[in-house]
């Protein structure tokens, strides 16, 4: 018998090809199907609102983290951190913070300094104006508000404790006048010296503290400010805070500045691009499902640089900011010291007392202080420093401090200087949260700090009257 020959090719069945853009089709409405559950899931749960705010970062840290507008008001593109903490061009200081914005974890003025009222430029006659100058430290990076004490975060900063000591020392003065050093002293030698024991009266009046620090500030931004935008306000008293940001400034800039402004300026195909793609980025992860993913699942933390810096870079360590020999350095520590005797000058020509602090940083906590602290926090922050970091900040801060601290002797009359790189170095107290921003402790105890050099201003102070014989 013939067997029957079948052709394996004319038997074979032709298999449908699926086309590419049917299956893009399909990912594509999977996805809008997956990212519209999502969000309806989300909803259901109560995070919709958590979420529509969720930038990939803790809350508090993206509250604080800067936005730079350009000049039209819009969102500066082609920046890499976009936070809640709207700041804007200035041809004086570069940038500056928005007038009138507000957070859980903020209020910014009609004239842009965190403070709840608005701040006329006519002032009171009976208003004592004390204002504060520096960088995030200053400003209050991280601080939260406290509802069981009912206290904002705004009512937690430096600038509102020192405000309402100087209220509770006029109060003070009020209710026991006795133990404050009278305004005439006693004829008799012996009662002389007992009342020059006593600390004296400060002026009455309504003493405000306005925080006018910008987080990313160095002392080349607070010279511009006092002189263009702080003297307009007619201080009695301007004290400023600051020194690492100065530290962390590279030799190529003069004060800080909004990032990439002039090379995307000088390269508008590079910002273009560099827009674009970041834009892509942006749209991927502001979709539900990304932010999920990230908010429950990964729960990413920023570097130690990004919670420190307030203007980082692509570095995640911050020890490449610092200079890297000493030309670099002693470049910075110049351009430190010519900006804060120009500062000296013209609250002199300005007959307003200047006082400058270099500010905490978290070596100047010594180890053996940081070991016998029941929370470790500090120790854990500053091994992750590493050791490279804290043998240039440590220098760094030496050679500021001795800046100051020759401009304190060259002007004794017209500034006081002081240095707080060891403030903590005995606060059994956790001080730090990062390498420079503090906890409620430590704005108390600089605040303290900051009351009593005030209050030992001349100034300030009611001079007592010697009586004729």
């Amino acid at each position: 018998m013939f067997k029957s020959y079948r052709n394996p090719y004319y038997n074979r069945r032709k298999r449908p090809s699926i086309s590419w853009w049917k299956l893009l089709l399909f990912v594509a409405l999977s996805l809008v199907l997956l990212e519209a559950l999502t969000r309806i899931t989300m909803g259901l749960l109560g995070y919709r609102s958590k979420l529509a705010n969720y930038a990939g970062a803790p809350e508090e840290f993206t509250a604080y983290t800067l936005n730079f507008l350009n000049l039209k008001g819009k969102t500066f593109g082609g920046l890499p951190d976009r936070g809640q903490l709207l700041a804007v061009p200035d041809s004086a200081t570069g940038y500056r913070l928005a007038g009138k914005q507000t957070s859980e974890f903020w209020q910014i003025n009609e004239q842009g300094f965190r403070d709840d009222e608005p701040l006329p430029l006519e002032k009171p006659a009976n208003e004592i104006r004390i204002f504060i100058l520096g960088d995030s430290t200053a400003f209050g990076q991280g601080i939260v508000a406290d509802p069981e004490n009912n206290l904002t975060a705004n009512q937690k900063t430096i600038a509102y404790k020192l405000q309402t000591r100087l209220q509770t020392r006029l109060e003070q003065q009020n209710r026991s006048p006795e133990k404050y050093r009278p305004s005439v002293l006693p004829v008799d030698s012996i009662g002389r010296a007992n009342a020059l024991r006593l600390p004296p009266k400060i002026r009455g009046g309504n003493y405000r503290v306005i925080n006018a620090a910008v987080p990313g500030y160095t002392s080349g931004n607070q010279l511009a400010q006092l002189a263009l935008e702080i003297l307009p306000y007619k201080p009695d008293v301007a004290i400023v805070l600051h020194g690492y940001s100065d530290l962390m400034l590279p030799q190529e800039q003069q004060a800080a500045a909004i990032p990439k402004q002039a090379e995307f300026l000088n390269n508008p195909t590079q910002h273009f691009w560099t827009y674009l793609s970041q834009s892509g980025w942006q749209f991927l992860t502001g979709t539900s499902i990304y932010k999920s993913l990230q908010y429950f699942v990964l729960k990413p933390e920023p570097s130690l640089a990004r919670e420190t810096l307030a203007i980082a870079g692509e570095s995640q360590s911050l020890e490449e900011y610092l200079p890297e020999n000493e030309t670099e350095l002693e470049f910075r520590v110049d351009r430190y010291r010519q900006n804060l005797k120009q500062m000296i000058q013209i609250g002199a020509g300005s007959n307003i007392p200047l006082i400058i602090a270099l500010q905490p940083e978290i070596t100047g906590i010594s180890p053996e202080k940081r070991q016998e602290k029941e929370d470790k926090t500090e120790n854990q922050i500053v091994q992750e420093l590493g050791s490279v970091y804290q043998q240039k900040i440590e220098t760094g801060f030496t050679r500021l401090g001795a800046v100051n601290e020759q401009l304190g002797k060259a002007f004794p009359k017209n500034a006081k200087v002081l240095n707080y790189y060891r403030l903590f170095d005995n606060l059994s107290a956790v001080a730090f949260i990062d390498a420079v921003h503090l906890t409620d402790a430590g704005n108390q105890a600089l605040s303290e700090r900051f009351y009593n050099a005030v209050t030992a201003l001349p100034d300030l102070q009611i001079i007592a009257q010697t009586p004729r014989r």
